[in-house]
């Protein structure tokens, strides 16, 4: 039986659901792992999250098929970077098997909050870990916690997704071989005064240039860019301090193996920009944010695909990949997980 809600009117914002998931690591082992109903954490004031920033996590998503199944998209990766981010950060790996029962788990003890199908909502998946012994000197915790939750979740855009205006930011995100490449939360943290300045000052996002020569583009405070030029070329920006998105690898390959495009992955100097076709933000929450505008200090580069929608070739790359998300076309091997 489905939740009471309004699935066509939600937000993008968290609704408690009945059950989480949690195992603890203590003495060099995980527990074996649970759901839970009690949603509240408890930690030692001197806990090494709250002291030094020890946490990681992923997001991502459960959809309602046109068939009528539940599934999750690619959770093997999320499951991949997030034991990438917790050997970055020292902290116990864990492990994939692990971490995709606990998929399985929490989206069917929650399966009545799974958005139906051609509501434009979704069931959002939020992953985490943390340090919660107590660590008063600089090192790493010697205790954790691996929680899950999930929340249903509205569109990102109300209304379809309208290019938006972004600008290069005069803050580095990342710095040459640090955290850039791990979904660290410090990362998250660091990031939220440039983009509540950029709001208040009337852009939606900031563009990061690399922090050591800031000459090439890395990525937005959340999201990866994808750039499309005007012969039809696929490119992305290359660089050790991005993190890897599953939503940009999705899109290279859509864009690659079922559009027969060309794609580069490659390093993008920032005054390139101005000559591509086409510019997004690839994540989760959105698929595609389109581009119209980017300001640079003063100069306007306006994207020829303009400020009214989607361009041509993002728009394809955008229903194809939501179309295998949702059951509407076939799906590559290994890219779909059923939930039972």
């Amino acid at each position: 039986m489905s939740a009471n809600l309004d699935w066509s009117n939600l937000g993008f914002s968290y609704i408690k659901t009945p059950y989480r998931y949690v195992a603890r690591f203590k003495d060099g082992k995980w527990s074996d792992g649970e759901l839970t109903a009690d949603d509240k954490v408890v930690l030692t004031e001197c806990a090494g999250v709250l002291q030094y920033a020890q946490t990681a996590f992923e997001g991502l998503k459960a959809y309602m098929t046109k068939d009528g199944k539940i599934v999750t998209f690619r959770p093997d990766l999320n499951a991949e970077r997030m034991e990438q981010s917790a050997a970055r950060l020292e902290m116990p790996v864990f492990p994939k098997e692990k971490f995709l029962e606990a998929v399985d788990m929490v989206i069917s003890a929650n399966k009545d909050y799974v958005p139906p199908y051609g509501s434009g909502a979704t069931l959002y998946l939020r992953p985490f870990m943390f340090g919660s012994s107590a660590v008063i000197g600089v090192k790493p915790a010697q205790e954790y916690e691996f929680r899950m939750f999930c929340t249903p979740v509205g569109p990102y855009f109300k209304g379809g997704a309208k290019p938006i205006t972004i600008r290069v930011s005069d803050y580095d995100r990342a710095a040459p071989r640090g955290t850039g490449h791990i979904k660290a939360g410090l990362n998250y943290a660091m990031s939220l005064y440039a983009i509540v300045d950029a709001h208040e000052k009337g852009f939606d996002e900031n563009m990061y240039l690399d922090a050591a020569t800031r000459t090439y583009v890395e990525e937005t405070g959340g999201a990866n860019f994808i750039f499309v030029t005007k012969d039809g070329k696929v490119v992305t920006p290359k660089s050790d301090s991005i993190l890897p998105s599953i939503t940009r690898r999705s899109l290279c390959y859509v864009a690659e193996n079922i559009l027969g495009m060309t794609v580069e992955h490659r390093p993008v100097r920032f005054d390139e920009v101005k000559d591509f076709a086409e510019c997004g933000l690839c994540g989760t929450a959105a698929v595609i944010s389109p581009v119209g505008k980017i300001y640079d200090h003063g100069k306007e580069i306006c994207l020829p695909s303009g400020m009214e929608e989607m361009g041509p070739v993002t728009k394809k790359l955008y229903d194809t990949l939501t179309g295998i998300q949702m059951g509407r076309l076939p799906a590559p091997e290994g890219w779909i997980r059923e939930i039972k």
